[in-house]
């Protein structure tokens, strides 16, 4: 079974390339939903207990441990202690249920896999990228973001041209979909006919 790492800095078209997978039939494990579930389920006793601030009946307020977290590399370290261990056991189940159902690839879709040393997880890697404005354009449109809290995420990121370099396979989402598409299905033929050289 070939594991594709699949990343890139924020904005960059990362959950839309993973969509692109699936549809291509690869089993895609994604790390931010992993995490959300968690939040609501397993992680939250522990996020109460850690940052009870950041839990109002039973509910992790996001914005709140975002704010205890952000510019505070302790806490960010706290709160990793605490998530991290859970994503990666929960990957290793995915990667074991799809190793014994026979999966020929399967992508793992984890954000920060340069940051966190994922490399060696993976057979492979896919980094998605955009030029820096359509980058911009495309975060500051998110709700809640501002140009400061977008540069502080940027400061904590690997920078796009080092992801690029170290990257197996780049796909340009700024092309627009049905370039970033072809680009998919670029990458599952290559492995796929490498696979059975």
């Amino acid at each position: 079974m070939i594991v594709l790492g699949l990343t890139g800095s924020i904005g960059m078209g990362k959950s839309t390339t993973a969509q692109m997978f699936r549809d291509a039939g690869v089993p895609v494990h994604d790390s931010d939903e992993t995490v959300h579930r968690l939040y609501a389920g397993r992680a939250m006793p522990l996020i109460a207990e850690a940052f009870p601030q950041a839990v109002i009946d039973d509910v992790v307020d996001r914005t709140r441990l975002g704010a205890a977290v952000l510019n505070n590399p302790a806490e960010l370290k706290r709160l990793e202690a605490i998530i991290h261990p859970l994503v990666r056991a929960e990957s290793e189940a995915f990667l074991q249920k799809n190793r014994e159902a026979g999966t020929a690839v399967v992508v793992l879709d984890i954000p920060l896999l340069f940051e966190t040393g994922g490399e060696g997880r993976v057979d492979k890697i896919v980094v998605v990228t955009a030029p820096a404005e359509v980058q911009q354009e495309r975060v500051l449109a998110r709700a809640g973001m501002s140009p400061e809290k977008f540069e502080a995420i940027l400061a904590k990121q690997v920078p796009d041209e080092d992801k690029r370099r170290r990257a197996d396979f780049v796909i340009d989402t700024g092309q627009g979909l049905q370039p970033a598409r072809r680009a998919v299905d670029e990458i599952l033929s290559s492995i796929r006919g490498s696979a059975e050289a």
